[in-house]
């Protein structure tokens, strides 16, 4: 074993989670979870249906829902670009501590139907968030087309020209290229200034194309790809300097969308055990020769699962502590309640266990 068999670090922050419109039975379910797994602050998405979060209002009357169901958890909440929103509502949201803006590809992913299909439709926007500090949250993948030659595999990719052309429109504009699955967005994240960082999530450091091509509740968007892609997450996480943070993109499907007719939903449900997939992952990425044993240091996970977040983010460091301990949990087969069932990602295994101290 590679790692030590506990870790004492500062209470995580996942900064990108779905967790479904509130109230409503699938957030009921995995909300309670975050604390579970040693988090005390989310970043949350607002691709709700059948309708988006696309102003102030919305945004607040949500975080005021997902209060209901756990008042413990720091909630900062976004909007979804969209073409109603307006530099006014920008400002707005800079006033009542709204902190991103999530643009989707049209097409590319769930509930993107209302998602962007040309940035310039969005100046007056993106240059009120330059100007205010709202960061531009991008899913960067370009919808499949088999016109074009883009499939899940080469999505990403395809996206990275966009993500460049922004950044030089707009210098100043705080960016997270969110959920990154490949070795070219690493490069691309680590070529950019600043102001330009990326979110990498658990699953990704486990996952590869034929883990998700055999298994439903291991198919998300981004799809996890090859070998090198995922030695090359690994190496982020162990050398970001602030470049790269947490964020799962924990996403719950009732299992009846995952194995039902019809197209399967895309999504990894990673909630409850968040950081402990994450060692896993550098333990496993050590044995088979990924990463150095002397590049997971308590320092590097402090970094990545709390510190790198919450200053890109501008929000307070950690008050309370946590303490991981191998051995000390076991996924469930699944979570079930309130009419749904989510299956957790490495359901029945061991796990790294959570203490609040």
């Amino acid at each position: 074993m590679s790692l030590k068999d506990s870790y004492t670090l500062p209470a995580a922050a996942d900064m990108h989670v779905h967790l479904r419109n509130a109230p409503g039975p699938i957030a009921s379910l995995v909300t309670p979870t975050i604390r579970k797994a040693g988090i005390d602050t989310v970043f949350v998405m607002p691709n709700l249906a059948p309708r988006p979060v696309v102003s102030v209002a919305e945004a607040l009357a949500y975080k005021q829902s997902l209060q209901q169901l756990d008042a413990d958890v720091n909630y900062l909440m976004s909007l979804y670009l969209h073409e109603s929103i307006t530099p006014d509502e920008i400002r707005a949201a800079k006033r009542e501590g709204i902190k991103g803006v999530k643009a989707y590809p049209r097409g590319a992913t769930t509930n993107s139907q209302w998602g962007v299909v040309s940035f310039d439709l969005f100046h007056d926007v993106l240059k009120a968030m330059e100007e205010e500090g709202i960061v531009l949250n991008l899913h960067g993948e370009v919808p499949s087309s088999p016109a074009d030659g883009v499939t899940v595999m080469n999505a990403e990719a395809r996206f990275l020209p966009v993500l460049k052309g922004l950044v030089e429109k707009y210098p100043k504009l705080k960016i997270v290229l969110e959920h990154c699955t490949t070795a070219d967005a690493v490069e691309a994240v680590r070529s950019l200034g600043d102001n330009v960082v990326g979110t990498i999530t658990a699953h990704h450091l486990s996952l590869l194309v034929d883990d998700w091509s055999a298994n439903v509740h291991h198919y998300c968007k981004p799809s996890a790809k090859s070998p090198e892609d995922r030695r090359a997450l690994l190496n982020a996480v162990v050398t970001s300097n602030g470049k790269f943070f947490l964020g799962t993109d924990s996403a719950p499907h009732d299992i009846t969308a995952k194995k039902g007719k019809g197209n399967t939903a895309a999504g990894v449900f990673t909630q409850p055990y968040a950081l402990g997939y994450v060692l896993t992952a550098l333990e496993e990425a050590i044995t088979r020769g990924d990463i150095p044993p002397s590049s997971v240091t308590e320092d590097v996970l402090k970094g990545f699962f709390s510190e790198y977040g919450r200053k890109f983010y501008e929000v307070d460091p950690a008050k309370q502590q946590i303490r991981l301990t191998r051995g000390g949990a076991k996924v469930e087969d699944s979570l079930k309640g309130n009419g749904v069932e989510v299956v957790p990602f490495r359901a029945g295994e061991e796990m790294w266990g959570v203490e609040w101290l």
